[in-house]
């Protein structure tokens, strides 16, 4: 599977591609005919009352369709945790009906 990342408004470490790469991959264990994966993580506002709101977005290609899932939290790793969650469920769905 190919991951391509793209930041917004913010600027990624080493550390943070590495953990996409991980979660992301990862996704495979649901579905293994994943073809491409587009992640972007993002800064929402600079301004925000209650700090900084990052938001990660996940598009999986896969055959016959794209799945999505995004999540918006104060936290960068929570951000890219909660998507691949929900990432995780449309997997869990999409192999479901895939089989009937």
């Amino acid at each position: 599977m190919k991951i391509n990342i793209k930041a917004t408004n913010a600027k990624l470490t080493p550390e943070a591609h590495e953990m996409i790469n991980e979660k992301v991959g990862g996704l495979t264990k649901y579905f293994d005919n994943i073809i491409e994966a587009d992640v972007e993580i993002g800064l929402i506002s600079f301004h925000h009352r209650n700090g900084d709101n990052f938001r990660a977005e996940i598009n999986l290609t896969v055959p016959g369709t794209v799945l999505r899932a995004e999540a918006e939290t104060d936290n960068i790793e929570k951000s890219i945790n909660e998507a691949k969650d929900k990432m995780k469920q449309e997997l869990i769905k999409y192999k479901e009906k895939k089989q009937e």
